[in-house]
This record gives structure tokens, C-alpha cells and sequence, in this order.
């Protein structure tokens, strides 16, 4: 007989060990947001979408929220147009809206539909726009002014929060075998297309979706204390105090706090981990020991 490599030992370990969990998760929803590292380098991208079809195949239903920040950035100092941000947020008149619509709606979007399907899978892009996914309303900026008593309220233009999610197109999308890819774009009832967060947008189609995971892609390993140790579980409360202690900060606290709001709604754990790493999302769903940070109700 022949001697087994240990190459094709490992494999086999690897995928015994997936078992349970494809198991565990047949026919669940989970939704990923992308975004980062994981969107711009091309290794990156490769494993992200074979993770997703990968998922998708084995007969999980994952739905993909995406961003592009960096990417809008970008064609704006092309274009020869300012951009300037409050508390993280990109003041959007109609002229950089007509930029995150072509950029996040257009070249981003139709990027990671064609990934996926150049991988074996069949994905679909969608905006906020279509059949009215994503119902926002403007996001009015509240800032505490002086002796902290008044509060100043700051107008950042097309920037909106998530109204409402109409999960019918999802629906239709995911039961006909097909990996629902989104941008973080909505519609108001003014009838004004709204730039938003895709964190809470990822968040809250989860909470719609009765999603079993939220799984967020950051540029960091996951959520620290004050001793730069990585934390592996956290519970609501936990996460809140960190906000508060000034542990978590800057861009990490909309993160954590649409984590929060997901368990606290219906979704089951959700988790921030550390798309710079290859097949991160298929090592939190996949394996024992998972990645980055879990948020849990309890």
C-alpha cells in the first residue's frame, strides 16, 4: 500500500472537522459584510468568494452586504470633488451621491457578483433600491455642545439609517439558489436615494433575515482590552462597557455596536473578525475554534 501523505492526512481532518458545523448550519442564513482588506487585494478577494460559494453549496444561504469607502474615495479625487467627513460619517451632497450610487451600486457591486460566479457560484447584485429592499430615512448627526445641555443638530446630506428591511426580494433571490450580493444603498420616503453605513446595513437585513450569524470583516484581529489581548466572547453589557472605557473606539464602536443590536434582535451570535486573513469567513464557520470576536446574547 501505498504511504498517505500528511498533506492529504490534514485534509481529511480538516474536512471531518467541517462536518458537524455544515450540518449544524443546512439551510441557515448567514449574513456576511465585506469590506476592508478582504475588498482590495486580490488573494483576498479569491478566497472571500470561494468561501461564499463554498457556503453556499454545502447548503447554507449567505447574503453578502458590502461596502466601499475607499473605493467612492478615490473616484471622487478622480472626478476633482472635495469630500469631508463628520464623526466618521462622509458629508454626501447630490454630486457625491451620484458617485457612491455608480461606485457602490456599479463597479463594486458588479465586482464581487462577478468573483462569485467566476468561482462556481451564481450571485445576484442588488442595491437598497430594488423593489424597495432598503427603506431609509435621513440620518441627522446630534452633537452635545458647551455645558453638554444643548445639542446641535448637523445635516450631512444623503446619509441615512436603515427604516426597514423588505426581505420578499432576499427571499426570492436566496430559494431560487442564487447569493444575494448588496449594497448599502436606500431608498426614502421623499423618494431621495440615502448613503449608508454598511455595518448597520449588514445588521439589520440579519435581524430581518432571523439570521443565524452576522459575521463582519474588519482590518483587525478582532476586539482587545486595555492589555492589547485579543477577547474571543462577549456579551452585550461587556461590549457596552468597552465603548464606555474608551476600549473600543473610532471605527470600531459602529461595528460593535450593530453586533450588539443584531443579538439583541433575533440573530443568533455575531462575530468581527479579521478579513485579511485568507478564508477567514469558512475558519469561523467551519472550524472549532473560530476567529476574531463572538457577540452573543448570553
Amino acid at each position: 500500500m501505498e504511504n498517505i501523505s500528511s498533506d492529504n492526512t490534514h485534509i481529511a481532518h480538516v474536512l471531518t472537522e467541517a462536518l458537524p458545523y455544515i450540518k449544524r448550519f443546512f439551510g441557515k442564513t448567514i449574513v456576511v459584510k465585506y469590506g476592508g482588506n478582504a475588498m482590495t487585494e486580490n488573494h483576498l478577494k479569491n478566497s472571500f468568494s470561494r468561501d461564499i460559494v463554498l457556503m453556499k453549496l454545502v447548503g447554507m444561504n449567505p447574503v453578502v452586504v458590502h461596502g466601499g469607502g475607499p473605493q467612492i474615495g478615490e473616484t471622487l479625487k478622480e472626478l476633482g470633488l472635495k469630500t469631508s467627513f463628520i464623526d466618521g460619517m462622509r458629508i454626501t451632497d447630490n454630486k457625491t451621491m451620484d458617485v457612491v450610487q455608480m461606485v457602490l451600486g456599479g463597479i463594486v457591486n458588479q465586482e464581487i457578483v462577478s468573483l462569485i460566479n467566476e468561482n462556481g457560484g451564481k450571485a445576484v447584485g442588488l442595491t437598497g433600491k430594488d423593489a424597495n429592499l432598503i427603506e431609509a430615512k435621513k440620518l441627522i448627526i446630534e452633537k452635545p455642545q458647551g455645558d453638554m445641555e444643548k445639542v446641535e443638530s448637523i445635516d450631512i446630506g444623503q446619509v441615512g439609517e436603515v427604516k426597514k428591511v423588505n426581505q420578499q426580494i432576499i427571499d426570492v433571490v436566496t430559494n431560487n439558489g442564487f447569493i444575494p450580493v448588496v449594497a448599502p444603498i436606500g431608498v426614502g420616503e421623499d423618494n431621495k436615494t440615502y448613503n449608508i453605513n454598511a455595518d448597520f446595513v449588514a445588521g439589520k437585513i440579519a435581524e430581518k433575515l432571523g439570521a443565524e450569524k452576522l459575521i463582519l470583516l474588519t482590518n483587525i484581529s478582532g476586539i482587545r482590552n486595555a492589555k492589547n489581548e485579543l477577547i474571543s466572547r462577549l456579551i452585550p453589557k461587556e461590549a457596552e462597557k468597552f465603548i464606555k472605557d474608551g476600549d473600543i473606539k473610532e471605527g470600531m464602536i459602529p461595528k460593535v455596536k450593530c453586533a450588539i443590536s443584531a443579538v439583541q434582535n433575533g440573530v443568533k451570535t455575531a462575530h468581527i473578525i479579521d478579513g485579511r486573513q485568507e478564508h477567514a469567513v469558512l475558519l469561523e464557520v467551519l472550524t472549532d475554534k473560530g476567529i476574531g470576536t463572538l457577540i452573543t446574547e448570553r
